[in-house]
């Protein structure tokens, strides 16, 4: 801005008020430029790292891999995902953790060219665009290695040394994706199926990966009309007293009538029920028709006995969970007292805090408890004196080779005993031998369960020999 004057001189006073006035409104515009300009940034880029997002990433892909298609190289995307991040930041706060992400997206950044991108997606995890290189695995899988070494460097944080890995997944256009979201797709399905393999590994997208994907899909839809059309049910196996040699319960175990496969065993569809969350909805069928079905027993006459049904993870975490069993059992008629739930040490040391307030909750109802699988799940005597249970499950692992396996013998001995010594009843599961059972009556193990008594049962087949029984 300037002002010309015929004659030289100082500016009169509304020649300053003009210059002040174009001053101001300069000022306006460079601060709404600027303002424009950061907006710009904000809204392509990550407000942590500064690295572009996927906006930005989305917007330029597409020319990017034209260009690569006239030259004959391949493009590379990478989708990353940290390991165990989350445990970085519930141990040691999200400030760290944001200080942790901001030094991997430039130990990133440094590994590249400026040709290549990275990327932040969201939480801890980043794509990386590797933009022509030659159509060579080793070279590929080279520079990759590179970059994942770079990011597993210690780091020193809050006074003490970090390492981070990274679960890698790669996909290489055009052989394995022509756009940018097929790519994505690919390199994502890769990536998950590096953590499967035990993390901190590279794992390059195979067409079988597409092929596992569509069937985990396929089953996952069939499991939800499963549900729909009730195609679940359930088998009883019985649960023997050896003091007196009847039976004084039964463990619910849940069976898919699929309309092609025929019966599915749980260990077939249980973890994906787990994952999609579907456990719960089926888990609640399974409290329902089990109390159902031993209240039916009931009113025909059968012999008194305990019902026990085994509670998932994810059951156990939803809110309420107490209040939703005793209102099953408000439906269904049926007496607290006759309910068992089995939990296993797993699910209960996931929060043990929670866990035990959970489990007088149920207490209070009226509700037996028991652990099940005693033994595999790491779980701290300190923190089991704490749980308000009344029997414990000794694992079939250590009943299968009894009497063949010292160790087994010990285990299990052990295990009796300090259940005695807890005031608990205990329970084998998988006692297929006279041998073992001799063995458990031996160590004091008052009640079995397993092949050596009775297979499972449909209902239909256990009250018969329940009738059996009572004559």
């Amino acid at each position: 801005f300037a002002l010309y004057a015929q004659e030289v001189g100082t500016p009169s006073e509304q020649q300053q008020e003009l210059i002040a006035m174009a001053a101001h409104l300069a000022g306006i515009a460079i601060e709404r430029k600027r303002a424009e300009d950061r907006i710009g940034f904000m809204a392509h880029h990550d407000a942590l790292t500064g690295l572009p997002n996927r906006v930005l990433f989305e917007e330029q892909v597409a020319g990017m891999l034209e260009e690569i298609r006239e030259r004959d190289q391949w493009a590379v995307l990478a989708f990353l995902d940290l390991d165990d991040f989350k445990l970085i930041n519930d141990s040691l706060g999200h400030a760290t953790g944001d200080e942790l992400l901001k030094i991997v997206a430039g130990r990133m950044r440094a590994a590249v060219r400026r040709s290549d991108s990275v990327v932040r997606v969201g939480g801890d995890e980043f794509i990386i665009l590797l933009n022509g290189l030659p159509k060579e695995r080793d070279v590929v899988l080279s520079r990759l290695e590179d970059i994942r070494t770079a990011i597993a460097m210690p780091v020193q944080l809050q006074g003490r040394s970090l390492q981070v890995s990274c679960s890698m997944g790669v996909a290489c256009f055009p052989n394995q994706g022509k756009t940018a979201g097929e790519l994505l797709a690919n390199a994502d399905m890769a990536m998950y199926r590096a953590k499967e393999l035990g993390r901190n590994n590279i794992q390059v997208f195979t067409e079988e990966m597409a092929a596992r994907a569509h069937e985990k899909l396929q089953s996952q839809e069939e499991l939800r009309e499963a549900l729909a059309r009730e195609e679940f049910l359930l088998h009883f196996q019985p649960q023997m007293s050896l003091e007196t040699g009847r039976i004084f319960a039964a463990e619910a175990l849940l069976r898919w009538q699929h309309p092609v496969r025929g019966i599915i065993s749980p260990a077939a569809f249980i973890p994906l029920a787990e994952e999609t969350g579907l456990i719960v909805p089926i888990g609640d069928w399974v409290l329902r028709t089990a109390c159902r079905q031993l209240k039916a027993w009931q009113d025909a006459g059968l012999p008194p006995l305990i019902v026990s049904v085994n509670v998932s993870a994810r059951q156990f975490r939803e809110r309420n969970w107490a209040a939703r069993v005793a209102a099953v059992l408000e439906e269904t008629c049926l007496e607290a007292r006759y309910l068992e739930l089995e939990l296993t040490e797993s699910l209960i040391m996931q929060d043990v805090p929670g866990a035990i307030a959970t489990m007088h909750a149920l207490e209070a109802i009226g509700v037996h408890l028991a652990i099940d699988d005693f033994g595999t799940g790491y779980s701290s005597l300190s923190a089991l004196k704490r749980f308000p249970v009344r029997r414990l499950k000794i694992d079939r692992s250590f009943v299968t080779d009894i009497p063949y396996d010292a160790d087994d013998m010990a285990i299990t001995s052990a295990i009796i005993s300090l259940a005695q010594k807890l005031g608990l009843r205990v329970i084998a599961e998988g006692v297929e031998t006279e041998a073992q059972v001799e063995f458990l009556q031996k160590s004091g193990c008052g009640e079995i369960q397993g092949y050596f008594f009775s297979q499972p049962l449909p209902g239909e087949d256990f009250e018969v020999l329940l009738s059996s029984e009572r004559r």
